[in-house]
């Protein structure tokens, strides 16, 4: 089984903290549309009519597409590619482009599953992230999907900023519970390069983000979904029981995928490539790849660490031996020994996994467990 993404490019405005590549220019998306179609087209044979399971319509903000538009690109996956029956068709959604007209449309279409980025239920929140909706649409988005039968439903929720009080960050998580959300995605507030909060805070026209709040609340979080029975499933999603995010899981089990779209990623099992990061560039020569990565044996495996170590499972020692060998098996077990002891890694059932803890270490855990040319 494989997955498809689609890169949606446009936003109807730039928060400060995003980094995806994206245009705040509607003016092309027709010819953006017709390339979207062209690369479909041109793209079908890379996974090698694997079946598909999972669809997800990324960005940007897809939900600013037409209905009409969404409609024709599922239409001609539909007709290119082995759509499993019941594949999970996901859209990101922005809410204030949430109406009951709209998501009514959207299931026609196919959309079983919606991805909301309502970010915060508190305005100052929202106004410092320069998001496009307010506090009551973030709200009320959530009933009106609700109401039409859409309750497959995923929300964003960021973390760690200087204007959310652990106050308020235990308000946004408890209306979450309390509305019956399956699924939170939860992100810590990253301050990258060249964004305009990165420019925001290097002029001090705003506080700087502290990695003490971000630890902080990332622990209550924890406590919290545990206590209202959600399962921790990847260090950043929280799911009801049979309620995880099929596409996103199948990322992290090292299926395969098909990017679709300027900046969209590809992986067949043995290398990665991704699209044109232009939207221009990608109009005028549909699904450009503009660099392929063949992994080697080594990256092979630490990609399999870095994935599964994310994971409530954690690293199957048995399948890492079974895939890699079973020296790397035992090495790595080695390795991880002093976390072990340091107590931010377990060792259940031959599985390697990251305590509470361990969770706010997990990048740097997983570099240190990485394999190289010398550690042979």
């Amino acid at each position: 089984m494989a997955g498809i993404y689609l890169h949606i490019p446009f936003c109807r405005q730039a928060c400060h903290y995003c980094n995806f590549h994206f245009s705040t220019s509607l003016n092309r998306k027709n010819d953006f549309i017709s390339a979207l179609l062209k690369e479909i087209a041109a793209r079908k044979d890379y996974l090698e009519a694997e079946p598909i399971e999972t669809v997800y319509f990324g960005g940007g903000t897809p939900s600013l597409l037409a209905t009409e538009e969404i409609a024709t690109i599922l239409q001609q996956l539909r007709a290119l590619y082995p759509l499993v029956s019941g594949a999970e068709v996901t859209l990101e959604a922005n809410p204030d482009d949430i109406t009951t007209a709209r998501l009514r449309s959207w299931r026609e279409t196919g959309i079983n599953r919606l991805s909301i980025g309502v970010q915060s239920f508190f305005e100052e929140d929202l106004r410092w992230m320069n998001r496009a909706h307010d506090a009551r649409q973030a709200l009320d988005c959530i009933g009106l999907a609700q109401e039409e039968g859409l309750d497959n439903i995923s929300i964003d929720l960021i973390y760690g900023g200087p204007t959310l009080p652990d106050s308020h960050w235990q308000q946004n998580v408890e209306r979450a519970i309390g509305l019956g959300i399956p699924h939170l995605s939860c992100y810590a507030l990253t301050v990258e390069p060249r964004t305009a909060l990165d420019t925001l805070i290097r002029r001090h026209q705003v506080a700087e983000v502290s990695p003490d709040d971000q630890a902080r609340q990332f622990l209550l979080l924890m406590d919290w979904m545990a206590a209202a029975g959600y399962e921790h499933y990847e260090i950043s999603n929280f799911a009801q029981p049979g309620h995880r995010s099929r596409h996103n899981s199948a990322y992290w089990q090292g299926k395969k995928y098909l990017g679709l779209g300027p900046s969209a990623h590809s992986y067949n099992g043995v290398s990665r490539e991704w699209n044109v990061a232009n939207n221009a560039q990608y109009i005028a020569a549909p699904g450009l790849v503009t660099e392929k990565e063949i992994l080697t044996p080594d990256q092979q495996v630490n990609e399999y660490i870095m994935i599964s170590l994310r994971t409530l499972e954690g690293i199957d020692l048995q399948t890492l031996a079974h895939r890699f060998g079973p020296q790397r098996a035992a090495q790595l077990r080695q390795r991880a020994e002093k976390h072990i002891i340091g107590s931010h890694l377990r060792l259940a059932e031959e599985r390697l996994q990251l305590t509470m803890e361990g969770k706010l270490l997990a990048d740097g855990i997983a570099a240190d467990l990485f394999f190289d040319t010398q550690s042979k």
